[in-house]
Formats: C-alpha cells, sequence, structure tokens
C-alpha cells in the first residue's frame, strides 16, 4: 500500500517487453542502494517487486497483467530515459499525506492538456481523459491517482470524461507531470473506497433482481 506521495524519481534504463511478461531496469542513484530483493515499490504508480539491485539501478518484472492494464504495454508510453514517479511503501509509521494507493493501476488515460493557470501562483491546469467506465469513479475534490500520484479532482466534464486537477507549483517540480505532452498515456487508479462502494451497489441491484417477489398470491401458495 502507497500513499500517492511521490518520494524519488528515476529514469527508464531498459525496459523488455513480450507477450507474456517482461523486465524494467530503472536508474534511481538516491534510492535503489536502500532497495532489497522482493521489496515492493511503486514505478508510475505500479505496485512492482524489486528482484536485482545492482549499483544505482533496480530491476522489477512485469507479469502479462501488468502489461495489459497499465503504460507498460502501451506502444511508445515509456522509452529508456523517460522519467518515473517512485514511491516506496506506506510503513506504521509512516505519514499518510495523500490517500490510500495499493498500486494495482485500474486502466489508463491519455493526457489532453496541461497549461499555467491564469494566476500569480505558477499553478497548472492538468487534463487527463479516461475510458467511459472509470468515469464512475470520479468525485470532484475526492481523490485520484495519476501515474501514481496522490491528485484531488478539481473539475469532472462526464461527456468528455475528461478529469481536470490543479497541480501546484512543488508537484510539478518533483514529478514527471512536467514532461507531460497531450496525447501521453498515463496509469490511472480509482479511490479504493469509491470501489467498494460501486461494487456493494452493482451486488445489491443484482440480488434485487434475482430475488422471489414476496406476494400474497406466493404466500398462498405455500400454505400461509
Amino acid at each position: 500500500m502507497f500513499t500517492g506521495i511521490i518520494e524519488h524519481q528515476g529514469t527508464i534504463h531498459t525496459l523488455e517487453i513480450t507477450p507474456t511478461g517482461g523486465r524494467v531496469t530503472i536508474h534511481a542513484s538516491a534510492l535503489a542502494s536502500s532497495l532489497n530483493n522482493s521489496e515492493s515499490i511503486a514505478v508510475n504508480g505500479c505496485c512492482l517487486t524489486v528482484v536485482a539491485v545492482h549499483g544505482d539501478a533496480f530491476s522489477a518484472d512485469l507479469s502479462s497483467e501488468t502489461i495489459q492494464k497499465t503504460i507498460f504495454g502501451v506502444s511508445g508510453a515509456l522509452k529508456v530515459g523517460a522519467r518515473v514517479n517512485l514511491e516506496e511503501p506506506l510503513s506504521p509509521v509512516k505519514e499518510l499525506g495523500g490517500h490510500f494507493v495499493l498500486g494495482h493501476v485500474d486502466t489508463t488515460g491519455r493526457v489532453t492538456h496541461l497549461a499555467p493557470e491564469a494566476t500569480a501562483s505558477g499553478s497548472w491546469t492538468y487534463g487527463v481523459e479516461v475510458p467511459e467506465d472509470f468515469g464512475q469513479y470520479i468525485v470532484p475534490k475526492g481523490s485520484i491517482t495519476i501515474d501514481g500520484i496522490s491528485l484531488t479532482i478539481a473539475h469532472w466534464n462526464p461527456h468528455t470524461r475528461i478529469v481536470e486537477i490543479a497541480i501546484i507549483p512543488y508537484t510539478y517540480e518533483h514529478t514527471n507531470i512536467r514532461e507531460r505532452q497531450p496525447g501521453d498515456a498515463v496509469n490511472l487508479e480509482a479511490d479504493i473506497l469509491g470501489k467498494y462502494i460501486v461494487r456493494y451497489l452493482e451486488a445489491r441491484e443484482s440480488a434485487a433482481l434475482t430475488a422471489s417477489p414476496l406476494t400474497m398470491a406466493h404466500l398462498l401458495e405455500n400454505g400461509f
């Protein structure tokens, strides 16, 4: 489990993708030396397992599910030299500054715009188009994880399926958002609380549709 507060950044050193899996090696001089094999690490919001540490870099294997659901499987989305957001798992003494992030990427979206706000604050407006079925998890002023970053939704347009976030200067400077261009693919993870609520409502609706209606005729037929 993570918080979505980006602690480090790294760059893709090698990336090997096959139809059944792959492996990524990431150069992260400020982080690699503290990692050990079998530890978890979030890379652009995707929870991976460290399988090797060598000098200033670490490697992680990619499952076929990871490739299908994340930008690791989007052609051209990640290349050698690309900057990635990194976060170590939440520990019992770690401050929960963002929200509960599992590192289980739900799907990918596409950047629509990244523009400075028309104020002197130095903030930016960040827009991402999300898939239709992901829209049910979007709540204005709620949380969303984009490329591993815990962000607050400022505006949601269900017709265009574009979610907008106000990016403060610190987030802009300390994540890979500053390198994003329209059309870029990004990892998306919905707030786990929202997913549980949607799943509960789906289960309740399904149960209601399959339940036998209790009527007077039904009671009489059964001897009541």
